[in-house]
């Protein structure tokens, strides 16, 4: 074998057995072991193409969640799941149960390592800092109309509606460059869009403003 060859081989070797690789390797076995899949699908990019594949699926797509997740709430959120929708998902009529089950702690680490590795290079990293803008907080307000859906923030209250994830906490939650990138290009992570489409209705920068907004939302 010629010296460029070794050299290849033993790249290759370095990496398959990285540990990275053997976590997230270890985790996708957790994962299935665990039942996740029952759910959630992890490879992308996004199978629905109708209103039906939607209102099909019994969970949330996942094949993005590194981009989307913040890993400490992840990982927290596994081994100890608390309620995000208020609503059952995909219902507008049935309270969420809030029995999604719990992981054991070493395989809620093993499954974040593995929903860690799933990103997508539209999400651009250091694109947005958590700020409660004045600009983002009245654009948030008064020209969106996330409050009918989302419950938010403000000051020491909550207000808003019920059919859409929670925005409390957001900022724990959610990677703000993943907001960014969700309300830029919506339709790579939701081809099949239930909630508004704000891109050519708000400017880059506004977007920009907004997700700085949201990725201040701290909760309690």
């Amino acid at each position: 074998m010629n010296k460029f060859l070794l050299l290849a081989a033993t790249l290759v070797v370095a990496i398959q057995t990285s540990p990275a690789l053997a976590d997230a390797s270890g985790g996708e076995a957790a994962f299935g072991t665990n039942g996740c899949g029952d759910c959630h699908y992890t490879q992308g990019p996004a199978r629905e193409k109708t209103i039906e594949d939607q209102l099909a699926k019994k969970g949330p797509e996942l094949w993005y969640a590194g981009s989307k997740f913040n890993r400490p709430w992840l990982e927290a959120w596994l081994s100890t799941p608390k309620p995000i929708r208020l609503m059952k998902y995909n219902s507008l009529e049935e309270k969420n149960p809030g029995d999604h089950p719990a992981l054991s702690a070493g395989d809620a680490t093993q499954v974040a390592d593995f929903l860690m590795s799933l990103t997508s290079d539209v999400v651009v990293a250091g694109k947005i800092k958590a700020k409660a803008h004045p600009k983002g907080k009245l654009i948030f307000k008064k020209k969106m109309p996330c409050s009918g859906c989302h419950q938010y923030e403000d000051r020491k209250n909550v207000r808003g509606g019920a059919s859409g994830p929670s925005l409390v906490g957001a900022g724990k939650r959610l990677n703000p460059d993943w907001i960014l990138a969700y309300l830029t290009e919506p339709t790579v992570f939701k081809p099949v869009k239930m909630m508004p489409v704000f891109k050519g209705i708000l400017s880059p920068k506004d977007m920009e403003f907004v997700s700085s907004y949201v990725a201040s939302f701290k909760g309690e």
